[in-house]
């Protein structure tokens, strides 16, 4: 197990430039895979996670070469994939294990899906469910990995609900719907993000987003057919967080951070750290292979929030969920403290992400409540403590955010795990901290 130790911190300043987008790499492999033809991805996320995903591919039958930043892809068609010879490692990355349930799951073969002992410990039961209903035969133990997929070409289509607002299983049902017998659609009460819908649109797929009265309905056809064009992979707005809450509150910071995706559906970090009177600046909005993409500029200052307390809940918290830990350290330096409700979803990641931050919190002397689905954080005067990351990449790298912030060392048990998004962030940290 890897320790980092972490020092009081004065300012952040310089430029970042931040790996591909995590999820935005996911899909990008998986959709160029199911296309007519060879694809350029550039800028392809450094993580394990999507590294995982590369494997799986490959494993199907799918040519991939990659060179450094960049992947070539010979896709073999949304119907194409081979029978894997042996379970497929999704290692760390329920994103990986997810959506390629959806794309097995339209394939007339058997294969098992397999990952870490953290992921085995994750839910399935929710995209098991819907594959079931749509011809395939999914199990797995107790509703986890490993997952047994029985595929079936083509599957019958599906008017789905889910019963949470979920991206990954939004698209697992879409990506199935792609090899069924008709009209696939998933039901959202509360939108999340669309880099798959967005995709499968640059990729020549007609997706349709209906506005129904309660939500909106997401609409794929099984006669859609995928075309093989290059992506450029914006640079990972999750990645982005850590660096615009650690320059934001060290006055007399000012950080660069170019090319990052700022897709509507992921841009709520920014739009709350600003709300609370962190000096982000937007600037160069563009699109970028049908994804929004700018610069962005964090500058410290003294002061921020006020004296009011802040609240975060309801619908925001899905466009909001990978932040929220290092977004619960902003929380410690701000004078009317915050409160984090509705984000239970929290405590099925690669860790229980409300018992982590509130246990390190903790241990850094903050005044912290843990709550059912959140956590109440009151203005605190950190102090240096060992941490513990659950071997949990978000909690180590967001703990070394608090780390700059604290009074004396901190030291991130088990720091290793940065490398499941962001293999580089301890080295980009030193490079811009003074």
């Amino acid at each position: 197990m890897f320790a980092m130790k972490i020092n009081t911190a004065s300012a952040a300043r310089g430029e970042v430039g931040l790996p591909g987008d995590k999820s935005i790499s996911h899909r990008a492999a998986i959709l160029c895979s199911l296309a007519e033809g060879s694809s350029e991805i550039t800028n392809f996320a450094t993580s394990a996670d999507c590294s995982a995903t590369v494997k799986c591919l490959r494993s199907l039958g799918v040519q991939i070469d990659r060179d450094g930043g960049g992947l070539s892809v010979r896709g073999v068609g949304k119907a194409g994939l081979s029978a894997p010879a042996l379970p497929l490692d999704c290692e760390n990355s329920g994103t990986t294990m997810r959506l390629m349930s959806g794309v097995l799951a339209g394939h007339d073969f058997e294969s098992t899906l397999v990952g870490d002992a953290s992921l085995q410990k994750r839910p399935m039961l929710r995209v098991m469910g819907p594959l079931n209903k749509m011809g395939a035969k999914v199990t797995g133990e107790d509703g986890r990995a490993p997952l047994h997929i029985i595929g079936r070409h083509p599957l019958t289509a599906l008017d789905y609900e889910p019963s949470a607002a979920s991206a990954q299983l939004k698209s697992c049902v879409l990506l199935a719907g792609l090899n069924a017998d008709g009209e696939t659609s998933v039901f959202e009460k509360t939108p999340t993000r669309d880099h798959t819908e967005r995709m499968l649109r640059w990729l020549g797929v007609n997706v349709e987003t209906k506005q129904v009265e309660s939500g909106t309905r997401i609409l794929v056809n099984g006669d859609s057919r995928l075309f093989a064009r290059d992506i450029k992979v914006p640079g990972d707005i999750s990645s982005a967080a850590f660096f615009l809450v650690a320059a934001g509150f060290l006055a007399g910071s000012e950080l660069s951070l170019p090319n990052v995706g700022v897709n509507g559906s992921r841009r709520a970090v920014v739009s709350v750290l600003q709300g609370i009177g962190v000096d982000i600046q937007v600037s160069n909005e563009r699109e970028v292979c049908n994804e929004p993409v700018a610069d962005l500029k964090v500058r410290g200052t003294a002061d921020i929030g006020g004296s009011r307390p802040v609240r975060l809940a309801g619908a925001v918290i899905a466009n909001l969920i990978d932040e929220i830990p290092v977004l619960a350290i902003a929380g410690t330096r701000l004078a009317g403290g915050l409160e984090i409700r509705d984000a239970g979803e929290l405590r099925i990641k690669e860790s229980d992400r409300i018992a982590a931050v509130a246990e390190n919190l903790r241990r850094m002397n903050a005044d912290v409540e843990e709550l059912e689905d959140g956590l109440r954080i009151g203005p605190s005067e950190l102090s240096g403590a060992v941490i513990d990351s659950y071997g949990d990449h978000r909690i180590a790298m967001a703990f070394a955010v608090a780390g700059l912030f604290a009074k004396g060392e901190t030291e991130i048990l088990g720091a290793e795990c940065a490398a499941v998004s962001y293999p580089d962030f301890f080295n980009t940290l030193a490079r811009v901290i003074y």
